[in-house]
């Protein structure tokens, strides 16, 4: 039998009525009813029908603060601000001790780590010590500290060296490797030099030992050398440290060749602790020298020059010195010397 084909009635094609009114109008008027019950009657549009929103959509919808759940959006977070660099000091008035790098810091001898209520002790020990005035101005070598390197030995000739000091008839001196060197402001030091044999001696610096000597190390002159072991050795294992004697009774003060009033050069000699700085007066007050690695202080505008000279050594220790001539080249006696130590 052939199937029939229902045709869909006209009535049905249009728009169902309810009532006479359109299904659609009462179906936006149950919406509009039903969001003004969730809102409590109004208010902020902030509150239920966003939340409505998202569950009817399942996407994140943008809050007040800009970002999703009240998040503020990347973009809108202030970048970073970059920290503001130190200053660097002037050439005028260097830090009395270099800065130096972690890679080639010369270290001291090990010792087990200290347990929490050990550091703490030490950490108030130290800062008695700096109360009371210990080597806060030195640099890589500290008093009271042992260094492990390497001896090795050179031709010294007159004992003259990068310290600038002059022709010595002392011999027993030595060189400093050039990390430990800094700029010249181990010139001067005496160092007390063991042997894993138990032989030591005592040299002062007066030289510098280019790359690739390593921290730690020492050149020493022959003679010094000699006196712990045979030159055929080479190398030497070696532990020193930093010393305060007795000698010498005075120190002195030179101007360096081409000094006068318009540019000048001034240099310590026989100061019995390192020196950390030195100052001129000028200007109606003190102006801190930079230090050069042949070891002169310079003025280069010639502030200072011919008047009177503050010398401080590692310790905290300043000594003026009044009367020195701009006379170049010439030793004058500073008439005073550091304390021992």
């Amino acid at each position: 039998m052939r199937a029939t084909k229902h045709a869909v009635p006209r009535a049905r094609r249009g728009r169902v009525l309810v009532m006479g009114v359109p299904l659609a109008l009462v179906a936006v008027g149950l919406v509009v009813c039903l969001a003004f019950a969730l809102t409590g009657g109004g208010g902020s549009g902030s509150g239920q029908p966003v939340a409505a929103a998202v569950a009817a959509t399942g996407q994140a919808v943008p809050t007040a603060s800009g970002g999703p759940d009240g998040a503020t959006p990347p973009e809108a977070l202030p970048s970073p601000t970059a920290p503001t660099p130190s200053p660097s000091p002037s050439a005028g008035t260097p830090s009395p001790s270099a800065t130096t790098s972690a890679s080639s810091s010369a270290q001291p001898s090990s010792s087990p780590k200290p347990s929490s209520s050990a550091t703490a002790s030490a950490s108030a020990t130290a800062g008695s010590r700096a109360a009371a005035g210990p080597a806060s101005l030195a640099g890589r070598i500290r008093p009271g500290t042992s260094y492990q390197g390497v001896a090795t030995s050179y031709d010294a000739a007159d004992g003259n060296g990068a310290c600038s000091f002059g022709p010595s008839g002392d011999l027993m001196v030595a060189a400093m490797n050039h990390t430990d060197y800094e700029t010249s402001g181990a010139c001067g030091a005496y160092v007390q030099v063991r042997s894993a044999g138990g032989a030591s001696i005592t040299v002062r610096i007066v030289n510098e030992c280019p790359l690739p000597c390593a921290p730690g190390q020492l050149d020493l002159s022959h003679e010094a050398f000699a006196e712990l072991a045979d030159l055929s050795v080479g190398r030497l294992p070696i532990t020193w440290t930093l010393l305060s004697p007795a000698a010498p009774d005075s120190m002195s003060v030179r101007y360096k060749t081409g000094s006068s009033q318009w540019w000048c050069g001034i240099q310590v000699l026989g100061h019995r602790n390192p020196v950390a700085a030195l100052e001129v007066q000028a200007g109606g007050g003190w102006r801190r020298l930079s230090r050069t690695d042949y070891n002169y202080f310079l003025s280069p505008d010639g502030s200072g020059c011919g008047g009177s000279i503050r010398v401080t050594d590692i310790y905290g220790e300043r000594l003026t010195v009044d009367g020195i001539a701009l006379q170049p080249d010439v030793v004058q006696s500073a008439h005073a010397q550091f304390a021992r130590h």
